[in-house]
């Protein structure tokens, strides 16, 4: 009698994963999306420092323009301070925050609103608790001050040259006139965490240093 086989199983059934191999492609997907986080996360920083670097970038250019538009329209008009005293038609100081770096009258203010006012102004720049400020005046002579305007941050020093007519470079603007005025102005500008910015503007026509000629005692 021929015996019969007894049928297995059937084999068709699909295996599962193994825990190994949970554990690989755990590890797997563990080490992926950590280099995306890390991947986003650099993105993310490089945007920011670019933002920055631009906005700061951008700080600088406006106020380069502001210096450039003042400088480039100065006049040579001596005026009174707001204590009555006299001050010369252009001037510097680096003696600390209690005195403005550069104090100057410029023409060409615009009056859109026809008020009652001259189109000359009178502009300081201050260098006071880290910042670069512009200070203007209503009035050219014996008027306060407005409320100064935060140019730049992080200020730790300004330079300033100045260029005479003789095309020499000073290091201090003390002109033998009240009226003189420096043919172009350089600043240099640290600031904290940047390298230093150097700038230069040209300055508005003023007159011509007089000369003082000394009377010679004569033939005889």
């Amino acid at each position: 009698m021929m015996a019969h086989s007894v049928p297995h199983m059937h084999e068709s059934r699909e295996r599962g994963f193994t825990l190994i191999e949970l554990l690989v492609a755990l590890m797997i997907f563990a080490m992926l999306a950590g280099a995306g986080v890390l991947l986003l996360g650099n993105s993310v920083s490089a945007q920011a420092q670019v933002k920055a670097r631009l906005d700061d970038l951008s700080a600088v250019q406006r106020a380069g323009g502001a210096l450039a538009a003042d400088l480039g329209q100065a006049v040579p008009r001596i005026s009174r301070t707001e204590a009555g005293t006299l001050a010369p038609a252009f001037w510097s100081h680096r003696e600390g925050e209690g005195v403005p770096v550069m104090q100057f009258v410029r023409g060409g203010w615009d009056n859109l609103g026809n008020l009652p006012r001259p189109s000359l102004q009178k502009v300081e720049y201050w260098v006071r608790q880290g910042r670069l400020e512009r200070r203007t005046y209503a009035q050219v002579d014996g008027a306060a001050g407005d409320e100064p305007a935060a140019l730049l941050d992080q200020v730790e020093d300004v330079a300033l040259r100045f260029r005479d007519g003789k095309g020499d470079w000073l290091d201090e603007w003390t002109p033998p006139q009240p009226d003189l005025m420096p043919r172009a102005v350089e600043m240099t500008v640290t600031r904290a965490g940047e390298p230093a910015v150097t700038l230069r503007f040209l300055v508005g026509p003023g007159p011509e240093e007089k000369l003082v000629i000394e009377a010679g005692s004569g033939n005889g």
